[in-house]
């Protein structure tokens, strides 16, 4: 039940074997715990979406049925939707809706597949057990796709509402209505500010005290200082710890987690992260990725994060999608490979990765 690139390939795409001596990654903090979320929990950002030429629109409604506290969404069909097996000239679409920025498992919802179409109709009402009140800091994603029953499934178009200021109350919110499909969205459409911001100091040390005098290694200190204005995902509890991995290396030994905070959207972690095995070259093609999730018993869910890096989108030579820094976030590491030995600090919005 995988989507093209969608849920198998953001893991799979991001380990490439390179010439890089970062094969040695330890922790001096006392908190490196692995975290068990998995990879694909953030499959609908990863960057491979096909290559088909998105076409075609999609007919639907939405409505929030209150004795029932649930959302429904009624999706009644397609029209000249795009050809995604050339070869054969067909296609077999389904339509797959999540509720962002909460993408775990159980927020997929998707309708039977129509074989041989490219005017499908469905005719199905999507659920969503959810208050009211939580949908004001939700997106709905409604997406197209291809079933392939021997490769991957083949993206074909979607569409993206904000729910925040979506009013239930007027009839016409209710009527069925055609909206054009569109290519994959790059920036998901919640705002940065509502992703909160995480202050933070780094420190790169080229030959660290006591090490071996053979080896011109030296470590990246992160020191996670605090978050402020996390998004609330859940009523008004939060209870936010913060994942990190040293890309390209994405083994067990690259990830360190934080304790979790209990209880507050402004958590204070002050918790330092010690990574070596850095030679110099190493810190122009690695990237820290710190993500900030809100802990609970049967999902983390993911609420934003930063890519610390030079932001070339390329590591070792080779082309990779998590290179993608903002201005800000490269700022900051080149100010930290300009300052050995020194703490360089900076306060950095939060986003979707």
């Amino acid at each position: 039940e995988t989507d093209t690139a969608s849920e198998s390939s953001y893991s799979f795409g991001r380990i490439k074997k390179s010439p890089s001596s970062l094969t040695n990654l330890s922790s001096s903090s006392g908190m490196a715990s692995l975290s068990s979320v998995s990879g694909s929990l953030m499959s609908i950002y990863s960057a491979d979406f096909g290559n088909v030429d998105v076409k075609g629109n999609i007919q639907f409604a939405i409505d929030y049925v209150e004795q029932l506290s649930e959302l429904h969404i009624f999706i009644c069909q397609c029209k000249d939707l795009a050809v995604a097996d050339v070869k054969r000239q067909r296609s077999d679409p389904y339509v797959k809706t999540y509720l962002l920025p909460e993408k775990y498992r159980l927020g997929k919802r998707k309708t039977c597949i129509k074989k041989k179409t490219f005017n499908p109709v469905y005719n199905e009402i999507l659920r969503y057990k959810i208050e009211k009140d939580l949908l004001k800091n939700q997106s709905l994603n409604i997406s197209v796709w291809h079933n392939d029953t021997f490769g991957r499934n083949s993206f074909l178009g979607e569409v993206e509402l904000g729910l925040g200021t979506w009013d239930w109350n007027d009839p016409s919110s209710k009527q069925i209505n055609w909206f054009p499909l569109k290519p994959r969205i790059s920036t998901i459409t919640l705002n940065l500010e509502n992703r909160g911001e995480m202050k933070l100091a780094l420190q790169y040390v080229p030959r660290p005290i006591g090490g071996k005098k053979t080896l011109s290694t030296g470590e990246v200190h992160i020191w996670v200082k605090e978050c402020h204005n996390l998004p609330l995902l859940r009523g008004n509890r939060l209870n936010s710890f913060i994942k990190c991995t040293i890309l390209p290396d994405t083994s067990r030994k690259s990830r360190q987690k934080t304790r979790t905070v209990a209880k507050t959207t402004n958590p204070v972690f002050n918790h330092t992260m010690v990574y070596d095995g850095f030679r110099p070259e190493d810190l122009k093609e690695a990237c820290i990725e710190l993500t900030v999730w809100d802990h609970n018993k049967l999902a983390n869910h993911f609420l934003g994060g930063l890519r610390i890096g030079l932001g070339t989108g390329k590591s070792y030579g080779t082309s990779v999608d998590w290179m993608d820094s903002t201005s800000d976030e490269t700022a900051l590491w080149e100010k930290m490979m300009n300052s050995p030995n020194t703490w360089v600090e900076d306060t950095l919005p939060l986003r979707m990765l």
